[in-house]
């Protein structure tokens, strides 16, 4: 038995999948200098924000292996 295939109420539905286009789409406008420079000064900001946040933050995450010293009192204790 050869496989039923349910009837389709419009044409252009079933044959939608293999349309092509013969439009082509306009070309990409070309970023300007100024624009191009904002960018990179956005990319520069954001990675010296992460950087530094880093650097500021590593002491803060650092586990100190020295032991812990005892305060030592200067008063004698015979006095």
């Amino acid at each position: 038995m050869s496989p039923r295939r349910e009837p389709v109420p419009f044409a252009f539905v079933s044959e939608a999948d293999r349309f092509r286009s013969n439009v082509t789409p306009p070309p990409r406008e070309r970023a300007s200098v100024g624009r191009m420079a904002g960018r990179c000064l956005l990319g520069l900001t954001i990675v010296a924000g992460l950087v530094g946040s880093l650097i500021l933050g590593m002491p803060a995450l650092s586990i100190s292996h020295s032991p812990a010293q005892t305060p030592q009192s200067q008063a004698s204790p015979g006095h």
